[in-house]
């Protein structure tokens, strides 16, 4: 990847985490470290992979993003409102009552392709996805984002056989490897270790990236592209709360939001971030 491409990412990436920040802010409520562990890898799919058009957020051949970890739907709607489907201001109503934007991705929301948030379930809806792609030869991808606490889950590992089973090559998932899940760290609490080891016994071709390096992740999903008859998976090692120095591997951030002063120097953080990388 070019230097001019990559630092373009880099800010896009930073105004997302802005976003989750603001939302979860205003919220006062929210799941801001978990979502910021994935706003790089949403920026280079919203912005460099995905064929998909806010103009027409169903067109038939879109490429699909189902967020199975949807409690992290602020980065979701950050990236979204930054590729242009709907206004940057509805991400300060996130949780209110009557607005667009709640907890979890729901379908109506423009740029969802799937209500999401009972964890394990998602990745379910993306194999019916990637079936449906398959009997109907159509050459859309179907993207999965899944937590690393989340894959504890059995219906995950139902969504596996089953897409290995069906060949399901237009599907690939992103194991979001933080470490880090609700009640402290996934190898105390139900430790779903060695995870691209599974996935290989599962039958998926397994790629490791550094979900916060542009280079790992092109290079990860241009490999991707090139996997025939067997679904891929995607193992991201990634920092929880990412981009915000105090948030940064604070299992306590998982589902707390900020108050004004955290709010502010986070903001203050990522400002600074943007005005490097646009310096």
């Amino acid at each position: 990847m070019d230097e001019m491409t990559k630092k373009k990412l880099q800010a896009i990436a930073c105004h997302v985490r802005m976003g989750v920040i603001e939302g979860t802010y205003h919220a006062k409520s929210g799941h801001p470290g978990g979502s910021l562990s994935i706003c790089d890898t949403l920026t280079y799919l919203y912005f460099a992979k995905m064929h998909v058009d806010p103009k027409n957020p169903k067109i038939q051949d879109r490429d699909r993003l189902v967020l199975s970890k949807g409690h992290c739907a602020p980065a979701l709607y950050s990236v979204l409102a930054q590729r242009g489907f709907f206004p940057k201001e509805e991400l300060q109503s996130l949780r209110h009552i009557g607005a667009m934007l709640q907890g979890h991705p729901c379908i109506h929301i423009p740029g969802v392709d799937m209500s999401s948030g009972s964890l394990g379930q998602g990745i379910s809806a993306a194999c019916g996805m990637a079936l449906a792609a398959k009997i109907d030869h159509a050459a859309y991808k179907v993207y999965a984002i899944l937590g690393d606490g989340e894959i504890e889950e059995g219906q995950v590992w139902e969504g596996a056989m089953f897409a290995a089973h069906y060949q399901l090559d237009s599907l690939v998932a992103i194991v979001d490897h933080n470490g880090l899940q609700i009640d402290g760290k996934i190898t105390e609490v139900c430790s779903p270790e060695p995870i691209p080891e599974k996935f290989e016994a599962f039958g998926w071709h397994v790629i490791r990236m550094d979900a916060h390096d542009f280079d790992s992740i092109d290079a990860a999903f241009r490999e991707a592209e090139t996997i025939v008859g067997k679904p891929v998976v995607l193992v991201q090692e990634s920092t929880k709360g990412k981009g915000v120095s105090f948030m940064e591997n604070q299992v306590g951030w998982h589902g707390k939001a900020p108050n004004q002063a955290e709010y502010e120097q986070a903001m203050a953080q990522l400002q600074a971030q943007l005005k490097e990388l646009e310096g």
